[in-house]
């Protein structure tokens, strides 16, 4: 009985984990929103303990941030975290690239290798629905399948710490990203959408190309987030 509690406890504390950061993701949960511990454990009607733990967990993943009065907050992000947030998401992927440019053993796999094929062709789909989403406007349903091209993109390149990092960066970035994106009054043909464009230069190997889409897509997040902050 008792493993069955703590395995209950654990997806209770996954579910309010992962309903809260879509909330936050969604831009429904706005900067500077506090909550506490009861209060989200009223609005689910769990038990305090799984929410401390989801809380703590989101907290540690920079989506919500701990405050010693008040529980917990949705952290507002200014125009300069996402620019410092951009520059370290920046210097992981180049160096992912220069390995790959250089023949790390990781990425040494041909890629007529059926593992790496099936997981570009993976990888593609999810850049291609992250495309659809960006043309439709659809910034709730561009931000998942952005996080998971990435998150699975980062599989080629053989190292799970990279690839967890670079995921949390991604999710805060997107946490700083849609507090200003929700002003635009149609998103549509302003979302950046060059994910397939990077994928077919990772096929090819080709390094330079690939880190190019990036430098690219980059300034173009951070020029229309300069712009609505502007506006």
């Amino acid at each position: 009985m008792s493993g069955n509690g703590i395995v209950t406890r654990s997806t209770l504390r996954q579910q309010i984990a992962d309903a809260l950061r879509d909330e936050v993701l969604a831009g429904r949960l706005r900067p500077g929103r506090a909550f506490t511990v009861k209060e989200i454990a009223d609005q689910y009607g769990v038990s305090a303990t799984p929410v401390r733990e989801a809380l703590v967990d989101l907290s540690a993943q920079g989506i919500l941030e701990a405050d010693q009065h008040r529980g917990f907050r949705v952290p507002e992000y200014s125009l300069a975290d996402y620019r410092h947030m951009i520059e370290a998401r920046s210097l992981v992927t180049d160096g992912m690239f220069q390995a790959l440019a250089a023949g790390h053993p990781a990425f040494r796999t041909p890629l007529e290798d059926p593992r790496t094929l099936a997981l570009l062709a993976t990888v593609r789909r999810r850049g291609e629905e992250a495309q659809r989403a960006a043309a439709a406007g659809d910034l709730t349903v561009l931000i998942g399948y952005d996080l998971r091209f990435w998150r699975e993109l980062s599989v080629l390149f053989g190292n799970p710490y990279l690839g967890d990092f670079l995921h949390r960066l991604r999710v805060q970035s997107w946490v700083c990203a849609v507090q200003r994106l929700r002003r635009l009054p149609d998103p549509r043909g302003r979302l950046w959408a060059g994910h397939t464009d990077l994928v077919e230069a990772l096929a090819r190997r080709d390094t330079e190309a690939a880190r190019a889409l990036v430098a690219a897509a980059n300034a173009h997040s951070l020029a229309l987030l300069e712009d609505l902050s502007d506006s």
